[in-house]
């Protein structure tokens, strides 16, 4: 199979036209087609179905992209591997991790990372959906759970307690639950039922202390312990929340101390073409030293 060929063919794959693929390759619109062409003449079946909104891979088409996104994915880790100082880290490193730990704990801590390793380019997406670091959409992850697929490397950074807070200003207005059964009388912010989330059972607040017979309803859903986290900040009321994240606030206030949340355990995980990677062994052990000076479980 012509590389070039199928160069071109994982590039129309990936844009979904011939002229966006054109425009990553720095080729023409009719150069790109005639590439496609050739590669499905020479493979004697269709690669895509061309229609007037764009092109749609055919079965075929389909079983040759995930092959070829395959090899150029572990290409490009092998370049970034190659590429890398042996004094200096360097090269791009693309880290994932939930919205939530990203955008509040992590980011801040970033500036540090940067000024002692300036070489390394670091980008940062935060998902509460696991991105597939097998097929490099990311090359490290943050995760809250354990890491399912066998070919990944994972290391236990840290278990984060959940408790239960308020702003000072809602409970000025309407009081402080001393015993779970008070939460009857009090504004909840939950999750949402029926919505996947990053954790296991984050609704368990929302039940605490609850008759069967009187279900308690929420204030507000939100499907995102991000967002849970800005609504209680703006003393909308009662939340469950990750420790570190009231800590990171500096103004929440801890409320039914008797009350813990479900713990969950967080690693670092990245694939195993990666293990001798220096820019993500540097930036393993960062994390364990923020982790362990910032008191995050």
């Amino acid at each position: 199979m012509d590389w070039d060929k199928l160069r071109v063919f994982h590039a129309v794959a990936e844009a979904g036209s011939f002229t966006h693929a054109g425009e990553s390759l720095n080729l023409s619109q009719s150069a790109v087609s005639r590439q496609i062409s050739a590669l499905e003449e020479s493979l004697n079946v269709p690669l895509f179905h061309r229609h007037a909104r764009g092109l749609i891979l055919t079965e075929q088409g389909e079983l040759l992209y995930r092959t070829a996104r395959d090899i150029f994915g572990k290409l490009a880790m092998t370049e970034a591997l190659l590429s890398e100082s042996k004094d200096r880290p360097s090269g791009p490193l693309k880290v994932t991790t939930t919205i939530a730990f990203g955008s509040t704990w992590l980011t801040p801590r970033l500036r540090e990372f940067k000024e002692l390793y300036p070489e390394i380019q670091l980008s940062l997406l935060v998902d509460d959906s696991e991105l597939d670091l097998s097929m490099r959409e990311a090359d490290v992850a943050i995760r809250m759970s354990a890491p399912r697929q066998p070919d990944l490397v994972q290391r236990h950074l840290v278990t984060i307690h959940f408790h239960v807070y308020a702003m000072p200003e809602y409970l000025k207005k309407y009081g402080t639950p001393r015993r779970p059964e008070d939460l009857d009388d009090h504004r909840i912010i939950i999750y949402g039922e029926g919505i996947r989330a990053p954790i296991a059972n984050p609704n368990w607040l929302i039940e605490a202390g609850a008759k069967p017979e009187r279900p308690r309803r929420p204030i507000l859903e939100v499907n995102s312990t991000y967002g849970i986290y800005r609504a209680c900040l703006s003393g909308l009321g009662i939340a469950a929340l990750p420790d570190y994240l009231a800590q990171e606030s500096g103004q929440l206030v801890r409320i039914l101390p008797e009350l813990d949340g479900p713990p969950i355990d967080a690693f670092f995980v990245y694939p195993e073409e990666l293990r001798n990677s220096k820019r993500i062994a540097v930036f393993r052990d960062f994390l364990i030293r923020k982790v362990a000076e910032g008191k995050l479980g």
